[in-house]
C-alpha cells in the first residue's frame, strides 16, 4: 500500500480540506505507511496530527520514527523539514485519506449497515449468522462486540469501538477483502458520524432501527437534536434505506431518507398489528407467533411488490429469546435478502444465533434465575424487563446495574426510572466509571429512584454487588445483571483493566454457594 504526495493534495483538495501545503520532495513521492500513533511510524510514513490530546511531542517523535508527512489542522515548528497538508478539519481528510491509501476497500464488499439507540448488534449477529451460509462464511463483521475479518480463528478480535477510527476501519477492510471476505457488516454508531469515523463511505444498505435519547454528555452529543442529526448521515449515505417505521421521530427519519434516496430504494418494515399512516406504504411485516423463555417464532412476510421480489417469506424461528429480538431479526432477514441469501438459507442461518452478553441465562440452585444481558440504557432496559416480568409472571425482580463515566450521563435518570417501574431490590455499581467517581455515578441513579418501591444498595465492587443480588435472590425470582453484557474488562481512568465478565463472575458465586 502507499499513497504519493500529488494524491494526497487532490483528494483534499477536492473536498475543500486543504488550507495549506509545504512540499520538501517530488509530488510522486510515495508514503509506504500511514498511522495515527507516532509509537507506530515506520519509515517514508504519513502521520496525522489528531485528537483533543495530541501534543507537539507526538509529531517530534513520529518524525524520529521516520515519518516524511504530516497533516494537521495547524503547522507545527516540530515537523520543520517534514511535507505537510493544513487541513481545515483532521478526520475528514484521515477517512479520506486512508480510505486511498488502502484503495478503497469498500469497492470490494457489499456493506451492510446498522445505526439505532438499541438493536444494532443482535441485528448485526442474525444477520452474519444468515450469510456465513449464503457466502460460505465469507462475510466480514465489525460489532461492539468482535471484529471478524476473516473465517480463522485468528482473524477474530474483540472490538474496542463500535466504529472504529476510520484509518483503523479501512485498514481493517483492506485486511477482510484480502482475506477473501465479500461482504461486511457493520454497526455505526452516532460518534462515527460525530467524529468522523466513516466520512466519505457509502453503504449497500443502511438501516435505522430506533431512536431514543441516549449518548448526550459532555463528552458526546451536546443534545438529542445532534444525536438524531448524526444518526440520519447513515440514511443519507446509503443506497437501499430500510426503516423500522415503528420508531420514534419516524417523520423525520423517513423524511431525511427521501430527500436523498430514491422512493423506489426506501423500504419500511412494521409488526403485523402496526397501523401506518394512510400516505406511508409497509414493505415488510412481522407477526409473532410464540415468543416465551424456550423460543421466539415470528412470521416474516413481503407486502409490496417491490418488497416481494426478495423472495423470504416465511416461518422464522429464533434461540435468542425476547419478543423484542423478532424486529432486530426482521431486519437482518431484510439485509440478508438484499445480499441474495434465499428463505431456506434465511431460516437456517438465523435459529441458531447465539450473541455474547445477550440473554444468558443460569440458574442457582437454592435461588433465583439469573440473566446477563447488554440493556444499557431505558429502552433496552424496558423491552428486557417487562419480557422477564411478563414471561415469569410477575416475579421479584433483583437488578444489578452501573452507567459509565465520561459519557451516556442522559442514561443515568433512565435507569432510575425503570429500576422504579419494574425492580423490587437494585444494586447499583461500577460499570465503566472512565475519570468519574463510580460513588457519585451511583448517587445521581440513586436519587431518582423511588425508594418505597425499590430496595437500594450501593456496591461499587461488581464481584461483590453481584454476589450480594444472586445471596439475595430466593427460587422464583430473576436477578438481572445489566449493562456489561460479555465486557472483559472496566475502563478505570484510561486503562482497560480485566474484568472476568458478569456471566463467568455469576458462575464463580454458583459454585462457591455449592460448596
Amino acid at each position: 500500500m502507499s499513497l504519493s504526495l500529488y494524491a494526497c493534495m487532490l483528494i483534499l483538495k477536492e473536498h475543500h480540506l486543504l488550507k495549506s501545503s509545504a512540499i520538501q520532495r517530488d509530488l510522486d513521492a510515495k508514503m509506504v505507511d500511514i498511522t495515527y500513533d507516532s509509537r507506530e511510524v515506520k519509515s517514508d510514513a504519513l502521520f496525522f496530527c489528531k485528537g483533543d490530546n495530541f501534543r507537539p511531542i507526538y509529531l517530534t517523535m513520529a518524525k524520529d520514527n521516520g515519518a516524511i508527512t504530516y497533516v494537521a489542522e495547524q503547522p507545527y515548528p516540530e515537523g520543520k523539514g517534514m511535507n505537510a497538508f493544513i487541513v481545515t478539519n483532521i478526520q475528514k481528510a484521515m477517512a479520506l485519506l486512508s480510505a486511498a491509501y488502502f484503495d478503497y476497500p469498500q469497492d470490494d464488499l457489499f456493506v451492510i449497515a446498522f445505526t439505532g439507540t438499541k438493536g444494532k448488534t443482535t441485528s448485526a449477529y442474525f444477520t452474519k449468522g444468515i450469510l456465513d451460509i449464503t457466502t460460505k462464511h465469507k462475510t466480514a463483521l465489525f460489532s461492539t462486540i468482535d471484529r471478524v475479518l476473516g473465517p480463522k480463528p485468528e482473524q477474530r478480535f474483540k472490538s474496542d469501538l463500535t466504529t472504529p477510527e476510520s484509518l483503523d476501519l479501512f485498514r481493517d477492510m483492506r485486511q477482510a477483502v484480502d482475506n477473501g471476505m465479500t461482504h461486511l457488516i457493520m454497526e455505526v454508531s452516532s460518534q462515527a458520524y460525530l467524529r468522523n469515523r466513516v466520512f466519505g463511505l457509502t453503504y449497500d444498505v443502511g438501516f435505522f432501527l430506533n431512536i431514543s435519547p441516549d449518548h448526550i454528555g459532555p463528552n458526546e452529543h451536546p443534545n438529542f437534536d445532534n444525536y438524531l442529526h448524526c444518526k440520519l448521515q447513515l440514511l443519507i449515505n446509503s443506497r437501499k434505506c430500510v426503516i423500522n417505521a415503528q420508531t420514534d421521530h419516524f417523520d423525520e427519519i423517513y423524511g431525511a431518507a427521501k430527500a436523498t434516496t430514491n422512493p423506489d430504494s426506501i423500504y419500511l418494515f412494521a409488526a403485523a398489528d402496526y397501523q401506518a399512516p394512510q400516505d406511508v406504504e409497509i414493505d415488510f411485516r412481522f407477526e409473532s407467533q410464540e415468543a416465551d423463555l424456550g423460543t421466539s417464532k415470528f412470521i416474516f412476510t413481503p407486502v409490496s411488490t417491490k418488497a416481494q421480489v426478495l423472495g423470504v417469506k416465511g416461518d422464522y424461528q429464533l434461540s435468542l429469546i425476547g419478543d423484542f429480538n423478532e424486529s432486530n431479526a426482521t431486519a437482518a432477514i431484510i439485509a440478508a435478502a438484499f445480499a441474495g441469501a434465499d428463505t431456506e438459507e434465511t431460516q437456517a442461518g438465523i435459529v441458531n444465533v447465539k450473541i455474547p452478553g445477550r440473554m444468558d441465562s443460569m440458574t442457582v440452585p437454592g435461588h433465583g434465575v439469573v440473566y446477563v444481558d447488554y440493556a444499557h440504557n431505558y429502552v433496552s432496559m424496558h423491552a428486557l424487563l417487562s419480557f422477564l416480568q411478563r414471561e415469569y409472571k410477575n416475579p421479584k425482580l433483583i437488578v444489578v446495574v452501573g452507567s459509565p463515566g465520561d459519557k451516556g450521563v442522559s442514561r443515568r435518570p433512565g435507569f432510575a426510572k425503570v429500576l422504579t417501574e419494574f425492580a423490587q431490590e437494585a444494586f447499583l455499581t461500577t460499570d465503566d466509571p472512565g475519570f468519574e467517581n463510580p460513588q457519585s455515578i451511583a448517587e445521581q441513579i440513586d436519587k431518582d429512584i423511588d425508594h418505597s418501591k425499590v430496595a437500594v444498595s450501593i456496591i461499587l465492587d461488581r464481584h461483590e454487588a453481584i454476589k450480594e443480588a444472586i445471596l439475595a435472590s430466593k427460587p422464583g425470582d430473576v436477578v438481572v445483571l445489566a449493562a456489561k453484557g460479555a465486557d472483559a474488562y472496566q475502563k478505570v481512568r484510561g486503562v482497560d483493566t480485566p474484568y472476568e465478565t458478569d456471566l463467568v463472575v455469576a458462575k464463580q458465586v454458583a459454585a462457591q454457594l455449592q460448596k
